[in-house]
């Protein structure tokens, strides 16, 4: 585990940390994890019965603990889905939009900009988010190894607040979302950008499933904290490093759709259980804008402000 050790907001966070052999459930107070094994089987165990474990989990402090240092510390929680959003933060997709403007429409950088703005402006008031699904098997830990699948070169990192859902709905109303949020996370959600498009099957689109399903290109945690103790999601920051060098470093107030609106908009499609995963979109400053991409040996560092730091090193797959 890096040093010095992850701190979170509030008295308390869970997580999922092993020691000798199996993995247990773990409530965070500073240094120490009291092993909650004796009581539930898992964090996602907790999280389906949020409700009347969160006021007891204070109360449950004192008991077997280890240090956190002793402990491997393993992605927090096994989720149900995995929803992910895309082209969610202001910044980001205007640059996107802009330089597409430039480079295929001639426009000047002053022009582009200002057109990439008008949409944006439009696309808040009138439209809705872009959301796509996960695999939980791509999940790793907060400190486990980046394995760079053998296909690809263009591996890219794009941090992201994410939430745990804590009680079920459908067609939730806006004006009620924030009170189905459990918990918050990180999560760096890789992508291999150069199989992101199928050149077989260019009509059809982009290729989430192959471009960023690769076994541990989801480091997830360290924690879950509690949203009682994060204050608001809105108005967090998020910083990665890359080999030392701050390559995203933007507030969650770039959101284009905040999370009530992320919450309303998939319910009306799927309906949330306690433990799904929702992932709110990466701000500006990936790899394929700084003209960067993960290679062996990088070690990317990530952090959200409350929830922790993730520290993984990239290694080839052979």
């Amino acid at each position: 585990m890096p040093d010095p050790l992850p701190t979170h907001a509030g008295p308390f966070a869970l997580g999922t940390f092993r020691f000798d052999a199996e993995p247990f459930p773990g409530l965070v107070t500073g240094a120490r994890v009291r092993d909650l094994s004796d009581l539930v089987p898992s964090v996602r165990a907790l999280v389906e019965d949020w409700d009347r474990w969160f006021p007891r989990l204070d109360s449950l402090t004192d008991g077997d603990s280890h240090d956190l240092a002793d402990l491997d510390v393993l992605a927090p929680i096994e989720p149900g889905q995995i929803l992910q959003s895309g082209a969610n933060y202001r910044k980001h997709v205007v640059d996107l939009v802009a330089a597409e403007k430039e480079s295929v429409h001639g426009a000047t950088p002053d022009e582009a900009r200002a057109d990439a703005e008008k949409m944006m402006d439009e696309r808040i008031r009138n439209g809705v988010p872009y959301v796509f699904l996960g695999s939980p098997r791509a999940m790793c830990g907060p400190y486990d190894d980046i394995v760079l699948p053998e296909l690809g070169e263009q591996h890219d990192w794009e941090l992201e607040l994410a939430l745990v859902i804590g009680k079920s709905g459908r067609n939730i109303p806006a004006d009620e979302a924030m009170s189905y949020v459990a918990a918050y996370t990180i999560c760096n959600d890789l992508t291999t950008r150069d199989r992101l498009y199928r050149p077989d099957l260019k009509a059809i689109g982009t290729d989430w499933f192959t471009a960023k399903n690769a076994d541990t290109f989801l480091p997830t945690g360290p924690f879950l904290v509690p949203a009682a103790f994060v204050g608001d999601p809105g108005d967090l920051r998020i910083t990665l490093r890359h080999n030392g060098v701050v390559r995203q470093d933007e507030s969650t107030k770039d959101m284009i759709f905040d999370i009530p609106r992320l919450i309303a908009y998939v319910s009306t499609t799927t309906t949330l259980r306690p433990g799904d995963l929702l992932l709110t979109g990466s701000p500006a400053g990936n790899g394929a804008h700084w003209g960067v991409f993960l290679t062996p040996g990088d070690v990317v560092e990530a952090e959200i402000t409350g929830l922790g730091h993730q520290q993984n090193t990239v290694r080839s797959h052979a």
